[in-house]
């Protein structure tokens, strides 16, 4: 199999096999405009099997919300074919909308176009909690 190489974008490396879809529609990259290819269960001395994702364009994403997702993922930007920066996502302060409240009393019950928010509240432990409830996510 040959995937080209990007000139300018971004590669997602180290995704758990099996997660690059997950994070396909959590960046929803379908409603890019540019080249997007999801390469799953490729070999990894490392891993075993890893997904990787190359987007053939400079995003404004936050992409530290994908260290909740996956705190192993490998994020590297490329320009003009060479990689300027590799870097591991860090837990972020906040994430909206990854993991939902399951507390029947939380405000996001009741008012369902609210956003799930939660924020982080130890990070040794990696624990959030809910901005409205402060319930912990199951």
């Amino acid at each position: 199999m040959n995937i080209d190489s990007i000139n300018n974008g971004i590669v997602i490396d180290h995704i758990k096999a099996g997660m690059a879809m997950k994070i396909y529609d959590f960046l929803e990259l379908g409603a890019l405009d540019c080249p997007v290819a999801i390469i799953k269960n490729a070999m990894s001395n490392k891993m075993g099997k890893k997904d990787i994702i190359k987007i053939d364009s400079q995003l404004n994403l936050d992409l530290n919300a994908l260290g909740y997702i996956d705190p192993e993922i490998t994020i590297n930007i490329i320009k003009d074919g060479v990689r300027i920066k590799k870097y591991h996502p860090e837990l972020p302060e906040t994430i909206t909308n990854i993991i939902r409240c399951k507390n029947p009393r939380c405000i996001t019950s009741i008012e369902q176009e609210l956003p799930h928010v939660f924020k982080l509240v130890d990070r040794e432990k990696d624990e959030y909690r809910c901005m409205y409830c402060e319930s912990k996510p199951n």
